[in-house]
């Protein structure tokens, strides 16, 4: 039996359960929130808010959320501890990793790989031994052992700062097996760029990799090169219905499941219980974007269209399963 390490220590991956691949509990900028805190407000209710959002999450069956929050996007595990001890019936998998679309943060500007010119020699990168620590010994302290790893590469392509997040990753995967999920951007085909740097020259196998957000485009041609390359696609942004709709994502869904992909993708909402990066007034628009949105319309409208119980279960329960189990 393998075992993943959440937030309260090690469990077999046979109790991972119902698991949504890709949700956050807080998403922040540190260093605005540092400063100007008035919008965080008070400490222990927002706490006790994402207490009761995620109680809520776990009585509709969910037994398990992976939460990719890493630099970049606000980590601070002994909140997150706080938050994990009082929703004891909920396990949370946190990351390691580091989230950019352009450069990488000015701490790694002039370390590692950035001074080989100026030191003549190949200098190796210390992203790599801060995600294997944070793996294998835990993050800042804490004992909290992070689950997978995490990169990100967007609309702006493989620029060199994303691509050497990209290459850490990888190193770090090679070290300790953890699997990786990678923000992409399917509107520019960014997958076919993880697939050429991770796998082609890195060596880590699709399978352990779930190419995030893919349910942001209706291209289930391209949808379909990933799967068949073996991926795992994440269906990871229902409720943004921004520059989609409802219907466009679960159709989609729908189609790749009619292909016979059920066992290739993963579903998820990319919720919080509370995120900076958008304005209030227009979150509270966004009405369908939060944690409950898959059980109480996604899945309704997926049965109706055909959708099989074995076929949600597959997506929900089983390959979230395989891919934590693989080594």
């Amino acid at each position: 039996m393998s075992q993943i390490h959440t937030v309260r220590g090690p469990i077999d991956t046979s109790e991972l359960g119902r698991t949504y691949m890709h949700e956050h509990v807080f998403v922040l900028t540190p260093d605005v929130q540092q400063n100007y805190p008035d919008e965080w407000g008070d400490e222990d209710e927002r706490v006790a808010d994402a207490v009761t959002k995620l109680k809520a999450l776990a009585a509709q069956g969910v037994r398990t959320i992976v939460d990719p929050t890493v630099i970049g996007l606000g980590r601070y595990i002994p909140r997150i501890q706080r938050i994990a001890e009082q929703v004891p019936e909920l396990n949370i998998v946190v990351a390691t990793g580091c989230y950019t679309y352009t450069d990488v943060p000015f701490f790694f500007h002039y370390r590692g790989p950035a001074l080989d010119e100026i030191a003549g020699v190949s200098l190796p990168d210390p992203m790599v031994d801060m995600f294997v620590g944070d793996i294998e010994e835990g993050i800042t302290g804490t004992g909290v052992r992070a689950g997978l790893l995490k990169c990100a590469i967007d609309s702006e392509g493989l620029t060199p700062g994303v691509e050497r997040v990209m290459r850490a990753v990888a190193g770090a995967h090679r070290v300790t097996g953890t699997p990786i999920t990678v923000h992409t951007h399917p509107g520019s085909r960014s997958g076919l760029e993880v697939a050429r740097v991770m796998c082609e020259q890195e060596g880590v196998e699709p399978s352990r990799i779930v190419l995030g957000h893919s349910g942001d485009t209706t291209d289930v041609e391209h949808l379909t090169e990933l799967a068949e390359a073996g991926f795992v696609l994440g269906m990871d942004r229902f409720g943004i219905n921004i520059e989609t709709t409802f219907e466009a994502r679960a159709d989609t869904l729908i189609e790749m499941v009619r292909r016979g992909y059920a066992d290739r993708m993963v579903l998820s909402q990319d919720a919080s219980c509370f995120i900076d990066w958008i304005d209030p007034n227009v979150k509270a628009m966004l009405t369908q974007w939060n944690y409950l949105h898959i059980e109480n319309d996604v899945l309704p409208y997926l049965r109706e269209h055909g959708v099989s119980e074995e076929q949600i279960t597959t997506m929900l329960v089983d390959v979230p399963r395989r891919y934590f189990e693989a080594r």
